[in-house]
């Protein structure tokens, strides 16, 4: 692996990672901007604007766009999260200088008023879709239970109500705010001469003009509340807790990432034996979420109503004896095995690589080759598990339940 760095006047950086033995090569524009760096009034306008980019520009259409993908044998697509907004694509290594220019394009959008009022129903459907999925409900309100007014407890997605009320003005003027070239990072991973690439992404965005695009970061506990409520026609009881942890600029995410494997893994952890093994509940999970300045586990219960109560108890047993009876060495390997099985087979293609390199420098502003993090998750020791438990105690946890009525 070669990587390769260069920042354009306007702030703009080029991040490339070579690999001659790889047999494609992916790009990726990363946009530090997400529901976090939304208000309240324009929630959800990020993950909107991720939409809006495919309608194209004021010289290619939506149809211009799908047919130049198309014709290159390109996988694409984009996400949005709570911070960042991420579109990416991977093609055969000769293809990818079009898919850099198509990207420069598209990623200054012409944000027509037709094009924005049609794709307001795509958004309130993809709404109405998620609450319709309990799980994702469930998960979505423990989010902003747990972190209140906070700027990390906002939809990604936003409410009916705030995009009914979403104006094409605010949106170009959210975009004009936060797409700004010292504000997004270009990745380019695989086979690829990265001058090359960088010639054309300098062509293509170097006229851009740089703004200031703050964030607010500050740590946040969470509130512990506990919420329960309804719904029609659910069977289920689906229980999401949530508890504070480290950043992703503390080494110690790491250390917080295996203890979730531990305690959550889909096979092998102590919610399988003790919630799914038994009976007790039909899915049992926990992820570790570390973000900008802050960082929460969640995890996620879906039992019967009857087994709901039990279901909790068990989990918060769970949660004490980690810290009390503590954690064996075993346990602490078996999860580094997987966690490291993980990151290997998603690394072994160009864009796996993409998203773990575009991710780090967003987040830690510098490169990190995938032996270092290898290295990193190697050294977490027993007493770093401990360490962390004692200063995040999970029994501290935001609770929301949504049942049957």
């Amino acid at each position: 692996m070669i990587f390769k760095h260069k920042k354009l006047a306007n702030g703009l950086n080029i991040i490339g990672e070579i690999n001659r033995d790889a047999q494609s090569a992916s790009v990726g524009f990363f946009t530090r901007t997400g529901a976090r760096d939304e208000t309240a009034e324009i929630n959800g306008v990020s993950h909107y604007l991720e939409h809006m980019l495919f309608k194209g520009t004021d010289k290619i259409s939506a149809f211009d766009v799908n047919l130049f993908f198309d014709d290159m044998g390109a996988q694409y697509n984009a996400f949005t999260t709570e911070e960042n907004t991420v579109y990416y694509s991977a093609t055969l290594p000769g293809q990818i200088y079009k898919a850099i220019d198509l990207w420069c394009q598209m990623m200054r959008p012409a944000l027509r008023d037709g094009d924005f009022n049609m794709e307001k129903n795509v958004i309130l459907e993809e709404i109405a879709m998620y609450k319709d999925m309990p799980q994702c409900d469930v998960q979505e309100n423990c989010r902003q239970l747990h972190f209140g007014s906070h700027p990390c407890g906002k939809s990604v997605l936003g409410s009916i109500e705030t995009i009914k009320a979403l104006t094409s003005s605010q949106m170009r003027e959210y975009f004009e705010s936060r797409y700004v070239p010292n504000n997004i990072t270009a990745v380019v991973a695989g086979d690829f001469d990265f001058d090359k690439a960088c010639d054309l992404i300098e062509k293509g965005c170097g006229m851009w003009k740089p703004a200031q695009a703050d964030r607010a970061i500050e740590y946040f506990a969470g509130t512990a509340k506990k919420e329960s409520h309804s719904k029609k026609k659910l069977n289920c009881k689906h229980i999401c807790l949530a508890s504070p942890t480290v950043s992703y600029q503390d080494e110690r995410s790491f250390a917080a990432s295996l203890l979730s494997k531990i305690i959550g893994d889909d096979n092998g952890s102590r919610f399988f034996w003790e919630l799914i093994d038994t009976a007790i509940a039909e899915s049992a999970s926990m992820h570790c979420e570390a973000m900008d300045g802050v960082g929460a586990f969640y995890s996620y219960i879906r039992t019967s109503s009857e087994n709901g109560d039990k279901a909790m108890q068990i989990v918060e047993n769970i949660f004490k004896s980690v810290k009390d009876s503590k954690i064996s060495a075993d346990e602490l390997q078996k999860a580094k095995n997987k966690v490291l099985s993980a990151i290997t087979i998603k690394n072994e293609i160009p864009m796996g690589r993409l998203l773990e390199v575009g991710i780090n420098w967003v987040y830690l502003g510098k490169y990190r080759p995938i032996e270092e993090e290898i290295s990193l998750i190697n050294k977490v020791t027993l007493n770093d598990i401990h360490g962390l438990l004692e200063q995040y105690p999970l029994e501290n946890f935001t609770q929301f339940i949504l049942g049957p009525e």
